[in-house]
């Protein structure tokens, strides 16, 4: 018999996510392929088998049993899409949206994201390293173990390198994988209001040659939107970006149908994010650029917006959808995967088995991690959460709270080379 490191054992159920190796969307989103009382043979962080108990006992000597406790097992959340270096939180803002002002008008009086820069630059990193660990340590006890993090409150050479050496060491000393990406567009800084194409020049000549040298970030992203960057200025820096060899993503569509989810269907982008307002003909350009749709309900939420990306039309027109937080200080201070869930199933008609896949398996092709993680099925890593829950649906049926009870956080990527 095989000697392994352990067999977990003793779940009310499994939930694998076994099945097909492509992301997910239509009739395949809802396909958990649940195991009653499944079990996993698990050696070097690897899983080797699953099963009944009966049937891994007779292939298997395990060195420990791990007791699952009749909780249900599920591969952890993938947050793909969060900003966690920041400095001060803007709660300020968010009374201001009550008051009436609109996300765009704050930005434009020289609140949102650019009210963030001024703290960032000024932090060192060990500061930044200090409060980044709270926040994603959080996340990690509402059951994610592996997120995508953003720089972008820098804006200019020095402090998004810095930002992103933050993110480095946080990826090297946390229990979770986390996914880096370069966001020098998130905004144009206060000092270049007046010069867009001196800032432009900046990224493309100076800012994504440093971090593509400096091996800091495996993604550009940009913010494409009628008041930040246009389609003209996204699809120029976002070329020189995959001509250095970076991963594209983009935030999409999310105020205005301005072209964003078409222009990351053209550049085959790995996600297109936010598309609060994306059009049929956004859809249709990612789903034939094989572009996986991460879709933010808590960001619209927490604007008090009356319209949510149209989740159901994306997935029946055979369009992959993800879920994620968006946690950043600013339009989302959200940092429970549970809460997103329960958003997309109650303010996108998502249903629950769907709103996990797109919490998991599809989130993993979001960050390029589907080959290890996002499903427990043979050779992928064991990454599992143990949630005290009846069903599935109970996640987005209880709201605010969180089921999690154990995590897997071994940490095992060093092994992968990842």
């Amino acid at each position: 018999m095989k000697i392994i490191d352990y067999i977990l054992h003793n779940t009310k159920e499994l939930v694998t996510l076994q099945g097909s190796s492509e992301a997910r969307s239509g009739a395949a989103m809802s396909n958990l392929s649940i195991i009653e009382n499944g079990c996993l043979a698990v050696k070097d962080g690897i899983i080797v088998d699953i099963g009944l108990l009966h049937e891994l006992k007779s292939k298997y000597m395990p060195k420990k049993y791990i007791d699952a406790e009749n909780t249900i097992v599920c591969p952890g959340f993938i947050d793909s899409h969060t900003h966690p270096v920041f400095v001060n939180s803007r709660e300020n803002e968010f009374e201001m949206r009550l008051q009436g002002k609109t996300y765009v008008d704050i930005s434009k009086s020289g609140g949102g994201i650019l009210s963030s820069i001024k703290s960032v630059r000024e932090a060192d990193e060990e500061y930044l390293y200090e409060l980044a660990y709270k926040r994603i340590s959080n996340m990690i006890e509402y059951g994610t173990t592996a997120i995508e993090a953003k720089s972008g409150y820098g804006l200019n050479t020095e402090s998004e390198l810095k930002m992103l050496r933050v993110i480095q060491r946080l990826k090297e000393t946390l229990p979770i994988e986390i996914a880096i990406t370069f966001m020098g567009a998130h905004e144009f800084p206060l000092e270049y209001r007046n010069n867009r194409k001196g800032y432009i020049d900046l990224l493309i000549n100076e800012m994504l040659p440093e971090v593509k040298k400096q091996n800091l970030a495996e993604f550009v992203d940009i913010f494409t939107e009628a008041h930040v960057y246009n389609i003209s200025e996204s699809r120029l820096i976002l070329t020189k970006a995959k001509e250095l060899g970076f991963k594209l993503k983009l935030h999409a569509d999310e105020i205005e149908p301005i072209g964003g989810a078409e222009l990351a269907g053209e550049l085959k982008a790995v996600s297109a994010d936010h598309l609060g307002a994306c059009s049929d003909t956004g859809i249709q350009a990612m789903i034939e650029g094989k572009v996986i749709a991460v879709l933010l309900p808590g960001t619209l939420f927490s604007l008090g917006s009356k319209n949510y990306a149209r989740a159901r039309n994306m997935i029946e027109a055979g369009l992959p959808v993800a879920i994620a937080t968006d946690y950043n200080p600013g339009s989302c201070n959200l940092d429970s995967m549970q809460l997103a869930i329960s958003l997309s199933c109650i303010q996108m008609r998502m249903l629950p088995a769907e709103a996990l896949t797109a919490a998991t398996f599809n989130a993993a092709f979001a960050i390029d991690r589907q080959k290890i993680m996002g499903s427990l099925e043979i050779g992928k890593v064991d990454d599992f959460i143990m949630l005290d829950i009846p069903s599935i649906a109970y996640i987005p049926y209880h709201l605010g709270s969180n089921s999690v009870t154990k995590k897997s956080t071994k940490r095992i990527w060093e092994r992968l080379n990842l």
